[in-house]
């Protein structure tokens, strides 16, 4: 068993800064889990606690069926890729990859075996006999995750592997770094806060802010049903657009009657989306709410098409190849569209542009939760 386990972990640096507040989940064996937040959030010391590397202030931590609260960094049968490589720069790669074997007196038959055999995962064989100055930034990254490798550790722990590298190597490490865990089947922990890396990544992704979980699942469900303005900002890009306004009753009929109001922007709800919200805010018409609605879900408004649709002048228009960000200000609020339509409204243009109330979010002004 490589399954990790926290429960009620808190970590709190000079008595007042609360860096890791009451954090509990679990590594299922095997799994592929990815922590992501902004820069601060705690992921970084949540996986450093799990490592050994800091000492919890209360809580417990286990890996496998150990808690291993007191138990030496060595001992605890982890392996970690730094952000930074790490890597020796006056041992070869594969003396830096050997390195902790030789520590551990491994015989040197097996230790060649475990290093090659490591290299051709990780198509590295060619350079083994290199220097770090002389590897690229994507053949150093290789090489600090070989050196994990060759330990056959309980848990694979990756403090953001990639952020150093340049667009197009973090895609193909990316790729890289999945098909080791396919091939593997190990317990694999990946810290970022490239929601991009999270979504492709992982299994199953715990968003992290001031230090909290503010919501485990896997991709799509984050994606589609995210339980605050938070998680739903920060997955997803472009980011999902949030208007300031209030609900209103403008029907009878008891299939639409409810209306999302801000300046600019008057939308009907999906009928499906009044009976989430409930009956006592259909009890109190005018309450304030936040809407968020993703850029994907506004289009244009095609001559002859009906449904809920807004006026807005076009600020600025990028075209990015198979789809086009169309920046809009409608009344006070302004947003962003993403259309793949090959004919788009120009810089200056107003047009009216229609959108999905289907997946119209609302959140709670005070709490910042969806409201379901």
């Amino acid at each position: 068993m490589s399954r990790v386990l926290l429960e009620d972990v808190v970590k709190v640096y000079d008595r007042k800064i609360l860096a890791v507040d009451h954090v509990s989940f679990e590594i299922n064996d095997g799994e592929f889990f990815v922590l992501v937040g902004p820069s601060g959030c705690g992921k970084s010391t949540v996986m450093r606690l799990i490592a050994g590397l800091e000492d919890a202030t209360s809580g417990k931590i286990c890996i496998g069926d150990r808690i291993v609260n007191e138990v030496q960094p060595k001992d605890r049968d982890v392996a970690m890729v730094f952000q930074n490589y790490a890597l020796y720069p006056h041992m070869t790669a594969f003396d830096n990859m050997a390195f902790s074997l030789k520590l551990r007196k491994v015989p040197k038959g097996e230790i060649k075996t475990r290093v090659q055999e490591a290299a051709r995962i990780l198509s590295i064989e060619h350079l083994l006999d290199r220097k770090p100055r002389a590897l690229s930034g994507g053949e150093r990254q290789r090489v600090a995750v070989g050196r994990t490798i060759v330990r056959q550790p309980k848990v694979f722990l990756f403090d953001e592997p990639l952020s150093n590298l340049d667009a197009k190597l973090r895609v193909q490490m990316r790729a890289e770094i999945a098909r080791i865990h396919k091939r593997l089947q190990t317990t694999m922990l990946y810290v970022t806060h490239d929601q991009v890396e999270a979504m492709t990544l992982g299994q199953r992704i715990g968003v992290m802010l001031k230090g909290k979980i503010q919501q485990i699942a896997d991709a799509m469900t984050l994606y589609q049903k995210p339980v605050s303005k938070f998680v739903a900002s920060f997955i997803g890009s472009p980011p999902m657009n949030f208007l300031a306004g209030n609900l209103s009753v403008v029907s009878v009929e008891p299939l639409c009657p409810l209306c999302f109001n801000s300046p600019g922007f008057v939308i009907p709800l999906a009928p499906e989306t009044s009976q989430r919200v409930g009956a006592h805010l259909r009890a109190r018409p005018g309450r304030e709410v936040i809407a968020g609605i993703r850029p994907e879900d506004i289009g244009i408004l095609e001559p002859g098409s009906t449904g809920p649709a807004f006026k807005a002048q076009v600020d600025v228009v990028e075209p990015m190849g198979s789809e086009t960000l169309v920046y809009l200000r409608a009344g006070s609020n302004n947003l962003v569209a993403k259309l793949v339509t090959p004919h788009y409204p120009k810089h200056g243009d107003t047009a009216e542009f229609t959108v999905n109330n289907r997946k119209l979010y609302l959140f709670d002004v005070e709490t910042e939760q969806t409201l379901a």
